[in-house]
């Protein structure tokens, strides 16, 4: 049942967004710009999961972007105020897609890269290496003779098999934890996140609730679900040693769920900066004049009670130094390193 909420909508998403491609990207002659606008509105004041968390005051911009909107209006006027009004949400699961143009946040743009806690270049030369290996979506190599397994994932929606992921592990045995890097990890699909933890060592732990939204009001949700973690996959021997997880505000919707989920088990530490959110998984629809749109309508809480929403904060901070990068080095990986190898030292 650990997917049920989140397998459910990401169908909805789905249909939503390739049903009948052609009406989707065919302006419907009746659709007035004040037809859609208010449609857009309404959908998001009664379905939208996060205002809690936004704290955005959707009944005055209404007030304000009524205004800006008429009859007249073309397409590419109408698709710009549309989206500066999205854009107070603050959300990078909120987007319109026109045949155009697709609409973004500002906010999770700039912290993505402008809060970027990764220089790519100094990681693929100077980390991975030549010799490196790939395996579905993950490039790996060691670090510091063999004693440390650093696993590259850049994206949720590469493949990331159980079987796969055992296979990096178990020809790495040898090692004395995993660096797993999802910086800048924009996210992808949420099964890859239990493909990789049913790797790992489970206790059936709490790793998060999560509601959807069921009615008009604000603060109308289903009752809470509680997630635990999966049982370790019966095929694979769990990894028990030091798995450091290494993410920045880059590390948005799956990556967050990846980081919010490491900090129930007792081997893995979340480490660099806190992570940009997206825990609320995304549906749409169409407009009326056949534009798509998605936001989300799940909320997710913690274990501790708190919505993190804006971000998974990591266990130990670790800011990627410019002194460090003049260098070719990643201070980033290095604390991480630092850390499984103390680990080793300790008795058992």
């Amino acid at each position: 049942m650990k997917q049920s909420i989140y397998t459910l909508l990401l169908g909805l998403a789905f249909i939503a967004t390739t049903t009948s491609c052609e009406k989707a990207f065919m302006r419907q002659p009746d659709a007035q710009p004040t037809d859609v606008f208010e449609y857009l509105w309404q959908r998001i004041d009664e379905q939208y999961s996060l205002f809690d968390v936004k704290g955005v005051d959707w009944d005055s911009v209404h007030t304000v972007y009524a205004r800006r909107v008429d009859d007249r209006m073309s397409d590419d006027s109408l698709f710009r105020v549309l989206s500066s009004m999205l854009n107070l949400l603050n959300d990078g699961h909120v987007n319109i897609i026109a045949p155009f143009d697709v609409s973004r946040s500002e906010e999770v743009f700039l912290q993505t890269y402008g809060h970027r806690n990764i220089e790519p270049n100094i990681v693929t030369l100077n980390y991975l290496g030549p010799g490196y290996h790939a395996s579905g979506g993950f490039a790996y190599n060691t670090l510091h003779g063999d004693s440390v397994l650093y696993i590259r994932y850049s994206s949720f929606s590469n493949s990331a098999a159980s079987a796969t992921f055992n296979l990096v592990l178990r020809r790495n045995a040898q090692a004395e934890g995993v660096i797993f890097d999802i910086r800048q990890n924009g996210g992808g699909a949420i099964d890859n996140v239990w493909n990789i933890l049913a790797l790992l060592p489970a206790g059936h732990d709490l790793l998060y609730t999560t509601q959807i939204k069921n009615g008009p009001g604000h603060d109308q949700f289903s009752d809470a679900e509680k997630v635990y973690s999966p049982f370790s996959n019966d095929d694979y021997e769990p990894w028990r040693k030091p798995f450091v997880v290494l993410t920045d505000r880059g590390s948005y919707s799956a990556s967050s769920f990846f980081a919010l989920c490491a900090k129930s088990y007792s081997n893995m530490t979340v480490l660099g900066d806190t992570t940009g959110g997206g825990l609320g998984l995304p549906s749409g629809g169409e407009l009326p004049n056949g534009w798509v749109y998605r936001f989300p309508v799940t909320r997710t809480i913690a274990p501790d009670g708190k919505n993190y929403e804006q971000g998974v904060p990591p266990d130990t901070v670790v800011m990627l130094s410019t002194e460090a990068t003049n260098a070719g080095k990643d201070n980033v990986i290095e604390a991480a390193a630092d850390l499984i190898l103390s680990a080793s030292l300790l008795p058992d």
